[in-house]
C-alpha cells in the first residue's frame, strides 16, 4: 500500500508526533520515509545579513544546520527503516508539493500544531496550503500548541 512517504519537517516541536506517526506507519508496511526539510527563503530572503562578513554565518547556513541537525534526529530515531533525506530551497508549502511528485510518494504525513481559529485566519499555515493543492494522500498529525 505504501512504499515512499514524505515526512516534511521543520525539526520542531510541532512536527513530533507527525514523525512517530511517519516512522510506525513505515515500521509496519515496510516503507521507507523520504524526510524532508525546506530551508525557507521568506526567512533568509528577507535578511540583509548586515552583521555577517562571511557568508557561511548567516542565516541560510543556520537553517541548513538545523535541517541537518533535524536529519540526524529522525534518522536515529528510525533505526532500522529506511530514510532518505532531502533538502530543498524556497516557499515550504511550494517545495513539499513539489517534492512529493518528484518523489511520487503514496502517502505526505504532515504534523500541524493546533491553534485557535483567529490564530490560524491570520497566518495560515502550511499545512493547509499543501492540503488545498496536492493531489496526493495527507495525513495530518495534530499536536496540541502551548500557549
Amino acid at each position: 500500500m505504501y512504499e515512499r512517504i514524505l515526512l516534511p519537517t521543520d525539526g520542531e516541536q510541532g512536527v513530533k508526533q507527525a514523525t512517530d506517526h511517519a516512522l510506525g506507519l513505515a515500521r509496519a508496511v515496510g516503507a521507507t520515509v523520504h524526510v524532508l526539510y525546506v530551508v525557507d527563503e521568506t526567512v533568509y530572503g528577507a535578511y540583509s545579513g548586515d552583521e555577517f562578513v562571511q557568508e557561511h554565518e548567516g542565516p541560510q547556513a543556520a537553517l541548513e544546520e538545523h535541517g541537518n541537525d533535524t536529519f540526524a534526529a529522525v534518522t536515529e530515531q528510525a533505526e532500522d527503516i529506511a530514510v532518505e533525506t532531502v533538502m530543498r530551497y524556497g516557499i515550504p508549502a511550494e517545495e513539499i508539493v513539489t517534492a512529493a511528485d518528484k518523489l511520487d510518494v503514496d502517502l505526505i504525513v504532515l504534523g500541524s500544531r493546533s491553534r485557535s481559529g483567529e490564530f490560524r485566519r491570520l497566518l495560515g499555515s502550511v499545512t493547509d496550503q499543501v492540503l488545498r493543492v496536492t493531489d496526493r494522500p495527507v495525513t495530518v498529525v495534530k499536536t496540541e500548541a502551548k500557549s
